[in-house]
């Protein structure tokens, strides 16, 4: 598989021979799935439903047990004790965000609370410029969380994760229940913070849409039946991708 010539030869995350089981059922979910996640790639999952994709992100940020295999970050195992350090670098984004009630800005400021960022503090400034790259007025912050339409929640629940500059995203569908207009609001939200840093930022992004998944990926894989295929030719996605 070709790598852009900006990548690192060390991967930031290594996932190697992860599986998941249904321990009531006894089925497997994911079998043994093998990934490195370098510097500058833009990775895209495609796959139908059912097929194991949701459970492989999880697994990725450690939000489930895993039944064998391991995770590395940059090139050390995780121990159960720097989870949250790990969780703080490789950032999982679901589909239907879980807001808080409050305003905006409670939102974005609750990870601050958290022991994990006790050495950070919230920037409102920086927040409203993220909002802003959505397309949002600078009032944004002061709406209350439950008056935001679906696509405005996703918004504020992206930048409560990127305002902390975490290394890679894992993007579980985030746009899947999305209008049109939203969804490319979303996928200016995520390019933006990768432009920000390209040499030092990744992303994992699962998609439904063909079309989506050419634009946001410099890297195409697919998902059948818990099986991973990291075959597809990421020089074809280039060739469609975008322009920025």
């Amino acid at each position: 598989m070709p790598h852009d010539s900006n990548m690192t030869d060390a991967p930031i995350v290594h996932a190697k021979g992860i599986v998941r089981r249904d321990a009531a059922r006894g089925q497997t979910l994911l079998h043994a799935a093998s990934l490195d996640i370098r510097a500058g790639e833009r990775i895209a999952i495609t796959g139908p439903s059912g097929s194991g994709k949701s459970v492989f992100m999880r697994a990725l940020a450690l939000l489930d047990p895993l039944d064998s295999g391991e995770v590395q970050w940059r090139g050390k195992r995780i121990a159960r004790a720097t989870i949250p350090r790990y969780r703080r670098h490789v950032a999982y984004i679901r589909q239907r965000p879980a807001l808080l009630d409050g305003t905006v800005e409670d939102n974005l400021r609750y990870p601050y609370t958290l022991q994990a960022y006790r050495d950070v503090h919230f920037e409102r400034d920086e927040a409203a410029a993220l909002a802003s790259q959505a397309g949002r007025a600078s009032d944004f912050l002061d709406r209350f969380a439950s008056d935001l339409s679906g696509g405005e929640a996703q918004i504020a629940a992206l930048i409560r994760v990127l305002q902390l500059a975490p290394d890679v995203l894992l993007l579980d569908e985030p746009t899947a229940s999305l209008d049109p207009e939203s969804a490319l609001a979303i996928e200016q939200l995520v390019r933006a913070w990768f432009d920000a840093a390209p040499h030092a930022r990744a992303w994992l992004w699962v998609s439904h849409d063909p079309a989506q998944a050419a634009r946001v990926s410099n890297r195409h894989l697919t998902m059948r039946a818990g099986v991973l295929d990291d075959t597809a030719s990421g020089a074809a996605h280039d060739a469609t991708e975008a322009p920025r």
